[in-house]
């Protein structure tokens, strides 16, 4: 395990004062090149995700419950969408489009929604639904036509209601074969329940893109697991992708008051929360473990550990072939929500061996991250107060 409480190579990038509703573009510095931060779209409101269109718009998430189609920097409000439950940590969170998407036009969105015989309590969810292709562009333009997703349908919900309204997780990430992987927060009260196999708190789930259990999940045989998970002893796991080069899961978790971790996932494992954790506990400020009994047999450690915590949102990796600075090439990206940066992760031999803070402070809160399909970083911010949207962070040089 790689901790970063003893790395003494972290680099700070240093950047120009600035804020987001000073200008539109801005040249901040970095460790191998000068970055250019602009502004793609604004005025929004504690925005979750984002995807690409195949035609270079958005669709762009903002947790209070509004999915938009971006534009040249217009947001036009979807309509349609499943009804969410926006309070705490909760309301309309990922977006991600089907690996065929171009052919079906299927979108998906994970959410939280009420228990229908307690609205106190809430749980994830997850819905698909089908946006017009062939009409779109001629109503993206149109602004009396009414931008709608249709055929909306909840495939998925988590097993369990519960209070309160936190760590929802719901992070979406598709795999080579065409299921579908989702998180699901701990839910913040009873972090034991991401030990407990028959409960979906705390873990990653595979499912189909109906919504279905694979036949080959790792606990489908038994009877005392739910069989949508495919990995457990997660906290709050809010970045997910699939390596695109080795297919490789990686997972970037929220530990409490530090015990922030990324992690390599592989099916049927344990990740150890709450029996394994750096952080500290909330209550009483104290290391939830001896930190020299780090490791727990049956339990695996995470690749990294950021303590002091980040915390985590958001991960992507750059493409060998890259517009940035040779040096970039197949690094991590992991947004930050409280230390408002993007954090870059060098590994050399699948080991990490360096980070640098990237935009820090410059933009606020990061959400998420992700490539574009024109190779240039996009991140998601979440200030609140609709002063949130998406920028680019373009090489100036």
């Amino acid at each position: 395990m790689y901790k970063l409480k003893y790395l003494s190579t972290i680099l700070v990038s240093c950047s120009i004062l600035f804020t987001a509703t000073a200008a539109s573009s801005e040249v901040v510095r970095s460790e191998y090149q000068p970055l250019r931060l602009v502004n793609v779209v604004d005025g929004l409101d504690h925005t979750w995700s984002f995807a690409f269109l195949p035609e270079g718009d958005l669709l762009v998430t903002e947790r209070p419950g509004r999915l938009n189609w971006v534009r040249e920097g217009i947001p036009r409000q979807i309509v349609g969408i499943p009804e969410v439950t926006a309070q705490g940590q909760g309301g309309l969170l990922d977006v991600s489009l089907h690996p065929e998407f171009e052919d079906n036009g299927l979108v998906y969105l994970t959410y939280s929604r009420s228990n229908p015989d307690n609205p106190d309590e809430t749980a994830v969810a997850l819905a698909r639904g089908e946006l017009d292709l062939e009409h779109f562009p001629e109503v993206i333009v149109d602004e009396m036509r009414e931008l709608r997703l249709h055929d909306v349908e909840e495939i998925f919900v988590q097993n369990r209601y519960s209070q309160p309204g936190r760590h929802y997780g719901s992070r979406l990430a598709w795999l080579p074969d065409g299921t579908l992987l989702m998180s699901v927060g701990d839910r913040g009260a009873e972090p034991p329940r991401a030990q407990d196999l028959a409960d979906h708190a705390g873990s990653l789930l595979r499912l189909n893109d109906d919504g279905s259990v694979p036949d080959d999940n790792p606990f489908v045989e038994r009877d005392d697991a739910a069989p949508e998970i495919y990995a457990s002893g997660l906290r709050n796991v809010q970045g997910l992708m699939v390596h695109p080069d080795t297919g490789e899961i990686w997972a970037t978790d929220h530990g409490p008051r530090g015990g922030d971790e990324l992690n390599r996932i592989e099916a049927g494992e344990n990740y150890g929360w709450p029996k394994v954790s750096l952080g500290l506990n909330y209550r009483t400020q104290e290391p939830y473990f001896d930190y020299t009994e780090r490791h727990r047999e049956g339990m695996v450690d995470p690749v990294i550990d950021w303590t002091p915590s980040m915390p985590p949102s958001g991960l992507t990796v750059l493409p060998e072939d890259i517009r940035y600075a040779d040096q970039w090439s197949g690094n991590f990206l992991a947004g930050s929500l409280r230390a408002e940066q993007v954090r870059r992760v060098v590994f050399q031999d699948d080991i990490p061996v360096h980070e640098e803070e990237l935009i820090r402070g410059d933009l606020g809160r990061i959400r998420d991250v992700r490539i574009g399909p024109d190779g240039i970083v996009h991140v998601a911010t979440d200030n609140g107060e609709y002063q949130d949207g998406i920028w680019r962070i373009e090489p100036a040089d």
